[in-house]
Formats: C-alpha cells, sequence, structure tokens
C-alpha cells in the first residue's frame, strides 16, 4: 500500500506571511482545503492517520478521519521546524532569511537539528506503512515535506512550494518513490482555494 504524505490547511498566518505558532488553527479557507482533500481520500483503503501535534495538521486530521473513519495517531516528532522566538513575526519584519541553511533561530531548531528529529520521523512512518493494513495518511508541515523530499524520496520532479494541502503518493521503499508530488487536483475549479499560501 501508500504513504499518502499530506501538508496541512491554509492558516491565517499562512496567508499573512508570519512564521507559524504551533496552536494556530486553520482558517477558513484551510478548513475547507482540508474538507476537500477529505473527500478525494474518503475511497482510499485508509488503514492510519500519522499526525502531528501542532493544531493545524490536527485539524485537517480530523476531516481525513472523519471521511475515511480511520483510527489517528499523533506523533510530536512530525511537527514544523520550530523557529523559536521568531514565530509570530512577519516575514517582512525579519532582519534573517530563516530559510538560509546556516539560520539558527533563537530558541529554536537548527537545520541539522530539525533534519534529525525528521529521520526520527521517518523511522516511524516506515513502521507504520509496514504493520498497517492499508495506505498510511502522515499528516504534517511544508518544511517536513521538503526534508523528506530533498533526503528521503526519489521524486519524479522537483518541488520549490508545498501548497497548502497538498498530496503526495510515496510507494516502495527503500527507494520511496514519491508521484505524485504536492498534488492539489482535489483544489482545482476554485481559485478561492488553489493558490499557493
Amino acid at each position: 500500500m501508500s504513504i499518502l504524505l499530506v501538508r496541512h490547511g491554509e492558516t491565517a498566518l499562512n496567508a499573512a506571511r508570519v512564521v507559524q505558532m504551533p496552536d494556530t488553527p486553520l482558517n477558513s479557507r484551510g478548513v475547507e482545503q482540508a474538507r476537500r482533500l477529505a473527500r478525494r481520500l474518503k475511497d482510499h483503503p485508509v488503514g492510519l492517520i500519522l499526525c502531528s501535534d501542532q493544531t493545524r495538521a490536527r485539524m485537517t486530521a480530523d476531516e481525513i478521519l472523519g471521511a475515511t473513519g480511520a483510527p489517528l495517531r499523533i506523533d510530536p516528532l512530525l511537527q514544523e521546524r520550530s523557529f523559536g522566538e521568531f514565530r509570530g513575526t512577519a516575514y517582512s519584519d525579519l532582519e534573517v532569511d530563516i530559510f538560509a541553511p546556516g539560520c539558527e533561530p533563537p530558541g529554536g531548531e537548527s537545520w541539522e537539528t530539525f533534519h534529525q528529529r525528521v529521520d526520527r520521523a521517518w523511522e516511524r512512518v516506515e513502521l507504520h506503512a509496514a504493520r498497517t493494513g492499508g495506505d498510511l495518511v502522515v499528516v504534517s508541515h511544508g518544511l517536513v515535506c521538503r526534508s523528506l523530499a530533498e533526503r528521503r524520496l526519489e521524486l519524479e520532479r522537483e518541488v520549490a512550494v508545498w501548497p497548502n494541502a497538498c498530496l503526495t503518493r510515496i510507494e516502495g521503499g527503500p527507494p520511496w518513490i514519491a508521484d505524485p508530488v504536492a498534488c492539489t487536483a482535489h483544489l482545482d475549479g476554485d481559485p478561492a482555494l488553489s493558490g499557493i499560501a
């Protein structure tokens, strides 16, 4: 079966280009994105949903749970990279590029620490995938998706941006082949939902 990697739906901080807080909920657009994604997965043989404990991911996972009836397990290792003291700050107000290779946010995670955590999360994902009868849905965050894509997955195409509520199908293992990648077909036809934030 497949691993279905999902990025959470949009939040008000996404839309305002502000560094996310852990408890930031989905905005109304993000809720609708999550519902559309859940409808797309309704007829998949989902055996388990593995989810970050941050609010925006949990709200997205709850929509998938409602559509599929699959059990939900929370894993804090799937959290977004911690930007420490930068959280809650508009990107335009930051004096540093928080995505630069050497950036170490005060009170947050360095890239090395973040990638090590994502590696531990991926080990758990692999274990769950091997034990789950059906597809494993993994609901996480943009930088977690990026870390996995750059370091753990073989992609059919490079991805510059991981849109809100995007879906990536992963099969094999190892090598883990991802195709389609960062798909938002479930949002197509509605410009209010398919924009990148």
